[in-house]
């Protein structure tokens, strides 16, 4: 299937192409041909008619998150409707005529410069004539949201972080859903042909609250200690949070308490259970090689020397983290980004590997996906 995704490089697009990049990369790992073929556009390219043509030519699916939200009154009103304008003339102009998932806003009803730009943009979809669903979302949040922009969750993880104080509304109250869930919930719309509105409620909470949990979430951390991620929202908020963190924060060295009879160190405490493993790896070996969406996972070495590197799924920079066995320092994989561990030692080395959840082999959130690519 061919999925056109608009808006791609944005908070929701990027957590649709990963979910489904992913489901590519699961396909590829059991031997069997990988059932997408996407193509991401970013903003510039609705100013390409070709472009814009060649990518919903044959498509099946156009996943439609490309949208203007801060800007002035005049470009924001003006905005959305011509983007969605010109997505709808380059289906006609392709002879395409995939299935529209429109990324619209509870703002959508309310009488604003943005929720009237958004409706209207969604009016002119629905005039096309073209199979779509109107998904109509609440305040998203989630891993690679951008603070002092138009994220509240993402702007009080940066005020916690940088140790700051914000003023609170006490009586204000958001609906809140997490990027993922809104990605899958648009794919999996998409892939059904689900048409007319969808309007996923999102979890209800009020601005006071969110900070405090946000702030919970943190000074657990920096003890060392994890919150009991076993709640879908607590988790998702706290992979958020982490996001926020790197790469500068890891690796987090680890308190050592030493006497005469040697050395002790906790290597991580809560979670609300998961599961512990060991490894022993010979030198120049490579484990890994992969990523998650949902999943918290540590790595820790006990003994040798290795080299972690972490990627953005369908990004290109790569981050190094040399460990050793000799400073117990812990690095805990962000969710969407690829990773491996290294030998790079003359001995055997020695990890120790901890996640949030029990591996499930019928839903391992693990999808195997080089660091340096195929």
């Amino acid at each position: 299937m061919k999925i056109a995704i608009t808006g791609a490089h944005g908070l929701i697009g990027h957590h649709a192409a990963v979910r489904l990049h992913a489901e590519n990369c699961a396909a590829r790992f059991r031997g069997l041909p990988e059932p997408h073929d996407l193509v991401l556009l970013g903003h510039a390219d609705f100013d390409d008619d070709a472009t814009l043509e060649a990518a919903v030519r044959n498509s099946e699916l156009v996943l439609h998150f490309a949208g203007v939200n801060r800007a002035s009154d005049a470009d924001i009103r003006t905005g959305n409707p011509d983007i969605a304008r010109r997505l709808i003339a380059a289906c006609a102009a392709a002879d395409a005529t995939p299935h529209i998932v429109y990324a619209n806003s509870t703002h959508a009803a309310q009488d604003s410069v943005y929720g009237n730009s958004k409706r209207i943009a969604g009016e002119i979809i629905a005039a096309s004539g073209l199979s779509h669903t109107d998904l109509i979302l609440p305040h998203i949040f989630g891993e690679g949201a951008r603070p002092d922009y138009n994220n509240v969750t993402a702007t009080f993880i940066k005020r916690i972080i940088d140790g700051e104080e914000p003023e609170i509304n006490q009586k204000a109250e958001v609906r809140l859903l997490h990027s993922g869930e809104a990605a899958q919930i648009a794919i999996d719309a998409g892939k059904s042909g689900a048409t007319g509105k969808l309007a996923p409620a999102g979890k209800a909470i009020s601005v006071a609250e969110l900070f405090e949990r946000l702030r919970w979430l943190h000074e657990s951390y920096s003890m060392n200690l994890f919150a009991d991620l076993s709640d879908p929202f607590t988790l998702a908020l706290f992979n958020s949070y982490r996001s926020a963190l790197y790469p500068g924060s890891y690796p987090r060295m680890l308190k050592l308490n030493s006497d005469q009879r040697g050395t002790l160190f906790e290597a991580s405490r809560g979670g609300g259970g998961g599961q512990t493993f060991l490894s022993w790896t010979h030198p120049g070996i490579t484990r890994g090689e992969h990523f998650h969406l949902d999943k918290v996972e540590r790595f820790l070495v006990l003994q040798g020397e290795a080299m972690i590197r972490i990627r953005p799924v369908l990004g290109e920079t790569v981050s190094e983290f040399r460990v050793s066995g000799e400073a117990p320092a812990a690095v805990d994989m962000p969710t969407l980004h690829t990773h491996h561990i290294v030998n790079v030692g003359d001995t055997p080395l020695l990890t120790l590997f901890w996640t949030n959840a029990v591996f499930d082999p019928a839903a391992p959130d693990t999808y195997a996906d080089p660091v340096f690519g195929a």
